[in-house]
């Protein structure tokens, strides 16, 4: 059967975390890697596990992310964090939802598996993101879309712009204005893999770094 579905995984030093999460890519999904300024083997690892790689110079989830949407092929897409704190294989009912119609967008909410997995410095920042965008647009989400699946062509017409860590959020702001069925769906936080840190949720500087690009594309 043609692979539809393109896995993109932004990713900057998560050597540590590909193997076990490329070892849970359903077989639906080609997986794109995106190398983001690693220093660890991320693109090594990717390649020996079947991925395909693209490497982005410039930093930035944002600049990940539309690097592996424009290299990816498939009719749809899916995004995923490459730290290995979430599963890919509950991105299958999300894709569900977008080939069935239901939604142009199907986005996770994350779910604590663990205590201790989601710092209270990112919930807050979090919640505080979704409050405004409730307010300003009328956006329902529970989370700001950290796993996700819609029709590639769709998001490259969405055209969105931030290349940092407010690229979710101006997706979702987009989303909203061009009439998309947003729909969530429950998924798993677990930790991250061992070995691995988060550029964000990781410390209270990288949630401020976070939230300052965020404010930046709140309308």
């Amino acid at each position: 059967m043609t692979t539809t579905c393109d896995l993109v995984l932004p990713c900057r030093d998560e050597a540590a975390a590909l193997p076990g999460l490329l070892a849970r890519v359903p077989g639906d999904f080609h997986v794109v890697v995106v190398d983001n300024g690693s220093r660890d083997g991320t693109a090594q690892v990717a390649r020996r596990h079947g991925a395909t790689v693209v490497s982005e110079t410039r930093a930035g989830y944002g600049a990940a992310v539309h690097a592996g949407v424009v290299a990816a092929r498939g009719e749809y897409l899916a995004v995923l964090d490459g730290d290995g704190s979430m599963d890919p294989r509950e991105l299958l009912p999300l894709l569900a939802l977008v080939r069935s119609g239901a939604a142009t967008m199907a986005v996770g909410r994350r779910r604590r598996a663990a205590r201790g997995v989601w710092p209270w410095h990112a919930r807050l920042g979090n919640a505080a993101v979704l409050a405004w965008l409730r307010r300003r647009t009328g956006l329902t989400v529970r989370d700001i879309a950290p796993a996700r699946v819609c029709r590639r062509q769709d998001l490259l017409d969405l055209g969105v712009q931030d290349r940092r860590f407010g690229y979710p959020v101006e997706l979702l702001v987009r989303a909203r204005r061009a009439g998309w069925t947003i729909v969530e769906h429950d998924i798993s936080y677990h930790p991250r893999a061992a070995g691995t840190r988060s550029k964000v949720s990781g410390s209270l500087s990288g949630t401020l770094r976070a939230a300052r690009d965020f404010a930046r594309v709140l309308p």
